[in-house]
C-alpha cells in the first residue's frame, strides 16, 4: 500500500490550492469551482489555519441567509483540522477520515502543508491496490 506523499505526488495539481482567512467566501467558491475541488486550505501565510469546504458553504452560508460577498472565508471555515503525515498509508489515513468523518485532509510534514488528499483519492487508490492484489492471487493460483 502507498504513502500519502506518494499519492500527493499523483495528483493532477502538485500545488496547494488555498486562500487566505480574510477573502470572501466568493472567492474562495471560485477558485473551488475552477480547479474543480471540494475543500481549501485556509493558509495564513504559511500557516494552516483552517479548511473550507463544500459542506462549511452549506451549512455556514446557505442554511443562515449569509452572503458570499461579504463573508469573510474566517467567520465559516472549519478551525480545527485534523492532518496526516506524507509517512502514513492509505489506509490509515481512510480509517481516520472514516472514523472523524471528514472527506478532505492536508498532509503535512514540519508544520509544512505537502498537498491536501480527498477521500475520493484514497478511495481511487485503494480499488486499484485492490486490483493489483486479487490479480497477483489469480497469478499465483494458475501457477
Amino acid at each position: 500500500m502507498k504513502t500519502l506523499q506518494q499519492i500527493l505526488k499523483e495528483k493532477k495539481h502538485q500545488e496547494l490550492v488555498s486562500i487566505a482567512p480574510d477573502r470572501p467566501v466568493y472567492d474562495a467558491l471560485v477558485i473551488m469551482a475552477e480547479y474543480k475541488i471540494g475543500a481549501l486550505a485556509v493558509m495564513d501565510g504559511d500557516k494552516l489555519v483552517g479548511i473550507f469546504s463544500e459542506r462549511d458553504y452549506a451549512r455556514e452560508m446557505v442554511l443562515k441567509g449569509r452572503s458570499s460577498k461579504t463573508t469573510n472565508v474566517s467567520e465559516v471555515m472549519t478551525k480545527e483540522v485534523l492532518t496526516a503525515s506524507p509517512n502514513d498509508l492509505v489506509d490509515t489515513a481512510m480509517s481516520l477520515m472514516t472514523e472523524k468523518r471528514i472527506r478532505h485532509l492536508p498532509i503535512v510534514e514540519n508544520g509544512q502543508v505537502l498537498g491536501m488528499l480527498s477521500v475520493g483519492d484514497l478511495v481511487k487508490e485503494t480499488i486499484s491496490y485492490q486490483k493489483q492484489l486479487i490479480a497477483q492471487l489469480e497469478q499465483y493460483i494458475r501457477g
